[in-house]
């Protein structure tokens, strides 16, 4: 036997445990048991009969809520079980908000509490009005930027994207009663960082963990962020092995630019903004990390975020204009997107660890006992490319040139030659349509 999130043991009873009470009515619910110790013995309780009356009157005078005392007998000894339901309005003890999470009970300050209020009140974070911004705080340029990308992704009709910015934004549902949303201030603010603290990103180049040779930060609406991060990491922090495909240049990259897109666009979409840290990128000789100061489901542990392949939306509104601007592929899969990207690649399996945030490690590709250099060879990058193609047709056999494109990080006519090469070996061939037909991976 032992404590767990659902029951609590308690030799006797004083009054301050009615934080335990309290706890439970905030999180799943749970039983709060009155004479039995820390190791789960039975011990009694002699004033059992007294506290039966009493109890259910004081925690409905001091939390407001109805919980069942019942009278419990074993071995000749009495004992008291408080049943508590979840409650799905906020619960306070003297002022206080407590919280029951595995066998702890915690109260509950700061932002951890803000999160909690809005979430009984059916709300998120990034869906809070604020007042005090107007649409001359956002930034036309990257609305622009969205109508570019949606229109792109087909994912909204042309008649709303004509829409002007005032109703553009409400059909995103980023206004409410009158004011922007914060989501509405990060996706599209000249300084997001007026409302949000450390909505920003750091990224470095470290020899070893305590040796810095150069750094960048990126501030700004979130579209932004996105590109100059993914732009300053292919450039200036990753180092392309070249080859070629007759006279066409290859470059190819230590990590999967397809995961590495996921990564960044996923670490965005999904971070705490109310913790006021900034999202912090490593990169070494060997590896590039990603760490997101976001928060996991209540009661899930890493091993079930990996296990579900789950990208979990702290920011509904902020993923959901990302989706739109086809900036998210897909709900709810992120960490497998990104496991395919390398498993294509060629790339080491991707590591997922939890500190305090979700730390992505990317290890970098290994060629001939070295990460990729200039001196990759023609033969091992096609091979590597058509390799990629053929992982990549056998899951999602529908996928255009220009997915597969986005997807390898080579360009359209690269992936043309390719799958000309792959039809001509009789590894694939197409039935149906350009349009509407799929690939079919024969060997």
């Amino acid at each position: 036997m032992s404590e767990h999130q659902h029951e609590e043991w308690k030799a006797s009873w004083r009054d301050d445990y009615l934080k335990w009470v309290c706890g439970f009515a905030n999180a799943e619910g749970g039983v709060l048991v009155i004479g039995r110790d820390d190791e789960g013995v039975l011990v009694g309780l002699p004033d059992a009969h007294r506290l039966l009356e009493e109890l259910p009157n004081k925690v409905r005078d001091l939390l407001g809520i109805m919980v069942d005392v019942n009278l419990r007998s074993e071995a000749g000894l009495d004992y008291l079980e408080i049943a508590v339901p979840a409650y799905p309005n906020p619960i306070s003890y003297r002022g206080e908000y407590c919280y029951r999470s595995g066998s702890t009970n915690q109260t509950l300050k700061g932002a951890a509490l803000d999160r909690f209020l809005l979430r009984k009140q059916g709300r998120h974070w990034d869906g809070v009005p604020v007042p005090g911004f107007a649409l001359a705080d956002l930034s036309a340029a990257a609305l622009a930027s969205f109508r570019e990308r949606a229109a792109g992704g087909q994912r909204l009709s042309t008649a709303m994207l004509a829409e002007p910015d005032t109703v553009l934004l409400d059909k995103l549902r980023l206004v409410e009663q009158g004011y922007l949303k914060r989501a509405a201030v990060l996706l599209f603010g000249v300084d997001p960082e007026r409302l949000v603290t450390g909505a920003s990103v750091k990224i470095g180049y470290f020899r070893t963990d305590s040796d810095l040779l150069y750094h960048d930060e990126i501030h700004g609406d979130l579209f932004s962020q996105v590109d100059r991060m993914l732009d300053l990491l292919l450039t200036k922090y990753l180092r392309a092995g070249i080859s070629y495909a007759g006279v066409q240049r290859l470059e190819t990259f230590p990590v999967p630019e397809a995961a590495l897109r996921e990564a960044v666009i996923n670490a965005i979409a999904h971070k705490d903004y109310a913790s006021g840290i900034p999202i912090q990128i490593s990169v070494y000789d060997d590896k590039l990390m990603i760490w997101n100061p976001g928060q996991l489901p209540q009661h899930w542990t890493l091993d079930q975020l990996t296990a579900k392949h789950a990208s979990v939306p702290y920011n509904p509104d902020i993923a959901s204009v990302f989706f739109r601007a086809s900036l998210l592929e897909s709900w709810g899969r992120g960490i497998d997107l990104i496991r395919q990207a390398c498993a294509a690649h060629g790339s080491p399996e991707p590591r997922f660890r939890w500190d305090n945030g979700l730390w992505v490690e990317l290890p970098f590709l290994v060629v001939d006992g070295g990460w990729t250099t200039q001196e990759t060879t023609q033969e091992t990058t096609q091979e590597t490319a058509q390799q990629q193609i053929l992982a990549l047709l056998r899951t999602e056999p529908t996928l255009t040139r220009k997915a597969l494109s986005e997807r390898i990080g080579l360009s359209v006519d690269g992936i043309k030659y390719h799958l000309e090469k792959l039809k001509k070996v009789g590894a694939i061939r197409r039935e149906g349509s350009t349009k509407s037909g799929q690939w079919e991976v024969l060997k």
